[in-house]
């Protein structure tokens, strides 16, 4: 498997500091605060009623605390998964695009779940029934395979890749929505590993902008400036995060 670091010839600072961060264990630093927004807010977009802070104290103490409110049991794991997901793609970040890679991203979100005891739910596995996003069809569950790696063939062909190249990915893997369940995250986490993989600063889509994202989302390949507006505004603010951890961070030299 191809390395990114030796096609692009590019190192992620921010990428180098997660690692670190990561290996040591510490606490209040990018690496904490990155696994409990990214986590709290794309499982909050999927419809979690874990609040921020039962986030950051599953990921802090591995328990739910204190609630007078019921738990799904299911959004619990899903946070606890989550959490291994970041370490994956933090450990993997500059592997290539695969569809081994992103399956077991899928699998590791999924197991443990209510889902991966259905017999028609295939955990870490492309979907077997039709499904849609937003009202729109998506893409045949005979035609994913097919789909997926036209797509991925296309994307890693690029070899230095813009920004801009990386929400197409996004897109057009959230149009073919290739699992049963779980896209939504699993094309997030993938967007955050390709900018550490290319040198960009990654983002975070928080829930209080989820509906430009949506539009964005709806309207690429029409007007691509709402879903690249809603991403580089997403990404000043882990820029800020950066600067007040003191983390040093460079673009790559082609940002959109």
């Amino acid at each position: 498997m191809k390395n990114l670091n030796e096609r692009a010839h590019i190192v992620s600072p921010v990428l180098e500091v997660l690692r670190e961060q990561k290996e040591m264990k510490l606490k209040g630093g990018i690496y904490h605060r990155t696994q409990i927004d990214l986590t709290y807010n794309s499982n909050h977009i999927e419809g979690s009623r874990l609040t921020h802070d039962q986030t950051r104290y599953i990921f802090e103490t591995n328990t739910i605390g204190v609630t007078d409110k019921s738990v799904n049991v299911d959004d619990v794991v899903e946070t606890v998964n989550h959490f291994q997901c970041i370490d994956f793609i933090i450990d993997h970040a500059e592997e290539e695009l695969s569809e081994e890679l992103i399956k077991k991203l899928h699998q590791l979100l999924k197991q443990g779940t209510s889902d991966s005891r259905k017999d028609w739910f295939r955990v870490g596995d492309y979907k077997q029934l039709p499904n849609e996003v937003g009202g729109l069809e998506t893409c045949a569950p005979e035609m994913v395979h097919e789909q997926m790696e036209l797509l991925l063939t296309e994307y890693n062909s690029k070899q230095n890749k813009k920004f801009e190249d990386i929400l197409d990915f996004h897109q057009r893997f959230e149009s073919i929505h290739p699992f049963q369940d779980g896209n939504g995250r699993v094309g997030r986490l993938i967007m955050f590993k390709e900018c550490l993989a290319n040198g960009y600063v990654p983002f975070i889509i928080t829930d209080e902008i989820k509906m430009f994202y949506y539009r964005g989302l709806r309207e690429w390949g029409h007007i691509n400036g709402y879903l690249l507006d809603t991403c580089l505004s997403a990404q000043d603010d882990y820029k800020a995060l950066l600067d007040y951890f003191r983390v040093k961070w460079r673009e790559a030299s082609s940002a959109i």
